[in-house]
Order: structure tokens, then C-alpha cells, then sequence
């Protein structure tokens, strides 16, 4: 960009220039239409320059203004899921079952206590009282997983609807297992292109964004993506600044 911009600058430099050489050397009746020409050409010149700053700026503006709305999202999907994981034991493979879950299911509300009890072996063994500590899991009730997620509020019902972008776009949801130390740990991944929620912007800037590969300096890669299916994690894959940003 900045080589562009130093072309255009140089350009327009030499175009002035050439506006006073056919000013001075030109034949009078040549003079109005080179001079109009060359003028017109400047003006296209600024004009790319003017844009060629402006453009990515506004892309900047608009990317971060829609990626916090795909993210807040995302996370309220990452939430439902592990609500999920903790009642089932797995995470929903697909966002009927999920909303299905939070309009039903309910936390066991539970109370952990240490106590002491006779230990009878030991005891007919000593000849005296011999105690041994447990811990007794107290079920206390239990609590509407909706009420402890989103209170009043039903934006859960359409959380698998993107909030910007292409209309009627959709987030991708994938639930499985990996298998670690002959162990099946449960995993998810909810993801949505960029190029969905950019559909409408400068196709070059969308590509030059698709090529993030450090979540330290933006969102990696091609997609706004929160989970995975290839390693256990239930992070997303954006800059620390999204998740304080308020709108």
C-alpha cells in the first residue's frame, strides 16, 4: 500500500508538472483540452490515493464492529454447550437438541461434606473405636439451566443465526470425542466464515483478513471459530480486546 502511495504522490508530481510544460510550450489551441486531461488525471490520482488509505480504515471500522456481535455469540453458544457437557456429559451435536436442552434441563444443585464413621473391621480388630473419613455428596435441588444462563432474556432460541453479515447465515456446529489415553473427551466446534460475515466489503481486504495467522494481532484464519475438533479446547480464536469491548 505505502508503494502505491508513494507511486500516485510521484505521478501527481509529475502530472503538475507536465500541466505547466503544456502551459509554457504548447500551442494555444492544444492548451484547454491537455490541460483538462491532465487535470482530470490528477483528480483520478488523489482520489485513488485519498481511497487507498480510507478504504482499510472503514474495513477495520466495520470488521471489528461485526466480528464483536459473531463473537458475543459465539459465546453464548459456548456457554449452552458447556451447560450441556455438564448435565450429559457430551456436548449437542446440533443447535435443536441444544436449545431443546436449555428450554428442559436443570442443574443438580449439590453440597460436598466431610464426616467420620465407625470403621467396624477395625474396630473388632483394636478392640476400640476406630473411625474412618467419607465424603457424602448432599443433593440440595435444583435450577433451571435457562434461568441460570439467559434469565428473562430468548436469544438462545436463535443463537445458531448469525447476527451480521449475509442474511440468513448460520453458524457451523460440530460436537464429537477424542480419544486420549484410552480416554473419550468430548469436544465441540462453532465456527462462521469471514467471507460471510464481510460479504459486502472489498473482496482483497476480505482475503488480506483470511490470512491472519496470530490470534495475538487479529482473528486467525478464515473463519470466527470458538472450540475444536482437533485438539481439547473451548477458546476462540480472536484478541484478547474482543472479549472486554462493549459496544
Amino acid at each position: 500500500m505505502l508503494t502505491f502511495i508513494l507511486i500516485a504522490v510521484a505521478v501527481i508530481l509529475v502530472t503538475i508538472g507536465l500541466v505547466k510544460l503544456v502551459d509554457k510550450f504548447v500551442p494555444q489551441k492544444f492548451k484547454p483540452v491537455l490541460t483538462i486531461a491532465l487535470w482530470l488525471l490528477i483528480a483520478f490520482l488523489g482520489y485513488s490515493t485519498f481511497m487507498s488509505v480510507y478504504a482499510p480504515i472503514q474495513f477495520n471500522k466495520i470488521k471489528v464492529k461485526r466480528y464483536q456481535k459473531v463473537i458475543d455469540g459465539l459465546k453464548d453458544i459456548r456457554d449452552a454447550q458447556l451447560a450441556h457437557r455438564q448435565v450429559t456429559g457430551r456436548f449437542a451435536g446440533n443447535f435443536d437438541d441444544l436449545v431443546k436442552f436449555i428450554d428442559t434441563a436443570e442443574y443438580t444443585l449439590t453440597q460436598r461434606r466431610d464426616t467420620s464413621v465407625i470403621d467396624e473391621v477395625l474396630t473388632k480388630q483394636f478392640g476400640v473405636d476406630m473411625f474412618q473419613q467419607k465424603v457424602l455428596i448432599d443433593t440440595l435441588g435444583f435450577v433451571s439451566v435457562k434461568d441460570s444462563l439467559f434469565k428473562n432474556d430468548s436469544r438462545y432460541k436463535t443463537m445458531m443465526n448469525v447476527p451480521v453479515g449475509k442474511e440468513g447465515a448460520k453458524f457451523e456446529l460440530k460436537a464429537g470425542f477424542l480419544e486420549q489415553n484410552d480416554t473419550k473427551i468430548p469436544v465441540f466446534e462453532t465456527l462462521i466464515k469471514k467471507s460471510v460475515i464481510l460479504y459486502d466489503q472489498d473482496k482483497n481486504l476480505v482475503n488480506q483478513e483470511n490470512e491472519v495467522i496470530s490470534s495475538i494481532v487479529g482473528v486467525q484464519g478464515d473463519a470466527v471459530r470458538i472450540g475444536s475438533m482437533d485438539e481439547v479446547s473451548t477458546t476462540g480464536n480472536w484478541p484478547k480486546f474482543y472479549d472486554t469491548e462493549k459496544e
